[in-house]
């Protein structure tokens, strides 16, 4: 968790976070709602979601904005004396980036180029972007999207280095009762006694709460180097076990039905891939991917590699830490996930 001390690097600053009223925003409010922050300012496009947290937080220092990412003008307006940016604003969900992907491309690609010119333009001190696992090796339209959005971001850092914004990214992977997940999904239908869809018996996905998915933007933002990717090393699971410990939880008969891959669909998720580890910083509970720093003379592109011997694998969720059926049942009492 986020110690107090580092809650002093907030004296009287103001945060914009884009996508504000999703659940990384509200997780956010819930936790630095208290500290010394002059102004947190929700942008969103959603006047409803903002209505409903606009009345339950009932706070003076909070702000809402209506706008879209996909409007240069209005981030322009809403970052006017903003010291950092927590971009969250984006499409998440595979099916509906697979059915619709030129409207994830508008949001995932154009919002962020926004977001990030928006920023420097308004001389914003940092930008934080939040990715996902999917971003690496992607093979969905979600995955792409984000990774384009990773790359214009880190291109961006390259080409304004001594310029007075600094970008970074956190990359990750399941975010544990986040709108639209797996984990509200499965309550959901198990509540109702309906099968829970497991698509493959071996799928496998990184596990993290929303507390810790803030603590992970709140440490790059006070560490982070201009273009650095923060993946925060986290525990996965089978998804057929997550499944049986809801119904556990839940006092529910296990009732599971095995569908099948979907399209779009990966066995297991990557934070950090194998080519990245030549690049990556490894701590005690992180991994920091580097910039790759090089001048955009292409002579050097060309000519000059990294001899940095890359590790022997990835980070991904099949071979990091994997919890049990009763190691899940734990983390999900933990975090209280909302099973009413």
């Amino acid at each position: 968790m986020i110690v107090k001390k580092k809650l002093n690097f907030f004296k009287n600053k103001s945060l914009l976070i884009t996508g504000g009223t999703g659940s990384f925003g509200k997780t956010f409010l819930s936790k630095i709602i208290n500290s010394n922050l002059k102004e947190i300012i929700i942008f969103s496009r959603d006047e409803k979601k903002q209505e409903e947290l606009r009345n339950k937080i009932e706070n003076p220092k909070v702000k809402f904005i209506i706008g879209d990412v996909r409007s240069l003008d209005s981030l322009i307006d809403a970052s006017k004396g903003v010291d950092f940016i927590f971009h969250a604003a984006a499409l998440k969900q595979v099916p509906s980036c697979e059915f619709q992907p030129w409207e994830a491309y508008k949001t995932n690609i154009i919002g962020t180029e926004n977001t990030i010119n928006a920023a420097i333009k308004n001389r914003v001190k940092k930008l934080i972007l939040l990715s996902t696992d999917k971003a690496v090796y992607p093979i969905n339209a979600m995955g792409l999207t984000k990774a384009m959005g990773e790359k214009i971001l880190q291109a961006k850092s390259r080409m304004t280095k001594e310029n007075y914004t600094k970008l970074c990214i956190t990359r990750y992977g399941n975010v544990m009762g986040s709108r639209g997940s797996v984990i509200p999904r499965f309550i959901n239908l198990a509540k109702m006694n309906k099968p829970l869809p497991v698509t493959d018996l071996r799928m496998t996905r990184f596990m993290m709460s929303l507390g810790q998915s803030v603590d992970l933007v709140l440490h790059a933002l006070i560490y982070g180097k201009n273009g650095d990717i923060f993946v925060q090393k986290s525990p996965a699971c089978k998804i057929i076990d997550l499944a049986k410990a809801i119904h556990i939880l839940l006092k529910k008969k296990e009732n599971i039905n095995i569908i099948g891959s979907r399209h779009g669909e990966k066995l297991n998720e990557t934070l950090v891939s194998f080519e990245e580890m030549a690049l990556t910083k490894e701590t005690k509970n992180h991994f920091i991917i580097k910039n790759d720093s090089r001048s955009l003379d292409y002579n050097l592109y060309e000519d000059l590699g990294n001899k940095k011997r890359i590790k022997s694998t990835d980070y991904n969720s099949d071979s990091t830490n994997q919890l049990n059926i009763k190691e899940i049942i734990s983390l999900l009492k933990s975090i209280k996930v909302d099973l009413n």
